[in-house]
């Protein structure tokens, strides 16, 4: 456990899932999909409210954000209507990130029904990207540079919700080119901009991505997923990354996330949050509060955390 006085007073996790079994959640029952942390089957069980608290006691947990699960992609609205009960039942989570396929025909349907959920705050999706940097070129179809996705994505603005992006960091110029285009619209780079190849050579790309992306002010980031294939979550092996985004984004910009249970497949999560406590232990107390807490009550417009 970390010394108590690099604990934050309050902590606001950005970026976390539950799931039951008995919903649609292909990835988790029927079939298994290529993941960045390899086998993935020990996450493969139910993980509710109760689940959550139990890996989070003893750190201040003052709310937190939902974000979209993967269930069967017809059933995206009823995800969200499952969501909103649980919370309302259970007080986790406080608010949510639903999915919606901006490309699709019915994409204007879908963001309306999502529209009725009071916790739902934005959507995520992910748009189609290549699996490697030299694979990359601009205008693919199901890109962000597909004018009938961009036209799905205007319909953000117009329900008031925020975007959240995960995509490989080889894709993030053209997240800062969205960004710019549509600036009334919140970005929010998911997982850190996945930076799962640690040589110095694709470290320097992630960082000038990402410096691309933190040049359109719109962009926000949370620093999760994080942890590597076969290897425990280390301040030693992350910290580096965390100070990296933070002389990025700034400290205004950035929000801390545990995505569990999913990163459980790296390390428990205090294991996780102490070494994001350690990372910034030498921060002043208002941006640690920032990071751990502030971002992401403003960014997520958390009510009363």
């Amino acid at each position: 456990m970390t010394d108590q006085p690099l604990r934050p007073k309050a902590v606001i996790d950005a970026h976390h899932h539950i799931w039951d079994l008995r919903n649609d959640l292909p990835w988790l029952k029927d079939e298994r999909i290529p993941f960045r942390y390899g086998d993935y089957s020990s996450i493969c069980v139910d993980y509710m409210p109760e689940d959550y608290r139990a890996d989070t006691a003893g750190w201040p947990i003052a709310g937190s954000v939902y974000v979209e699960a993967e269930w069967n992609r017809a059933k995206a609205a009823e995800e969200s209507r499952w969501v909103a009960e649980i919370a309302a039942r259970s007080g986790v989570p406080t608010v949510m990130v639903g999915w919606c396929d901006l490309a699709d025909p019915g994409a204007a349907e879908l963001l309306a029904e999502h529209a009725k959920i009071s916790i739902l705050r934005g959507i995520r999706h992910k748009p189609a990207a290549v699996a490697t940097p030299a694979e990359a070129r601009r205008g693919a179809k199901g890109s962000m540079d597909d004018p009938v996705w961009r036209e799905g994505y205007a319909l953000l603005e117009r329900h008031g919700m925020s975007y959240d992006l995960q995509t490989p960091w080889w894709h993030l110029d053209a997240a800062a080119d969205l960004a710019r285009d549509f600036p009334a619209t919140n970005l929010i780079i998911n997982h850190t901009g996945l930076p799962a190849d640690r040589s110095p050579e694709a470290l320097a790309a992630w960082r000038a991505a990402l410096e691309t992306a933190a040049a359109q002010p719109n962009v926000a980031i949370k620093i999760s997923g994080i942890g590597q294939p076969g290897l425990p979550w280390t301040v030693e092996s992350n910290g580096p990354i965390i100070h990296d985004v933070l002389a990025i984004f700034g400290t205004d910009r950035a929000m801390f996330a545990s995505n569990y249970p999913v990163d459980r497949l790296g390390g428990g999560f205090d294991t996780i949050f102490s070494g994001f406590s350690t990372a910034t232990a030498h921060l002043p107390e208002k941006q640690r509060a920032g990071l751990f807490h502030d971002n992401a009550v403003r960014v997520y417009r958390l009510p009363d955390a």
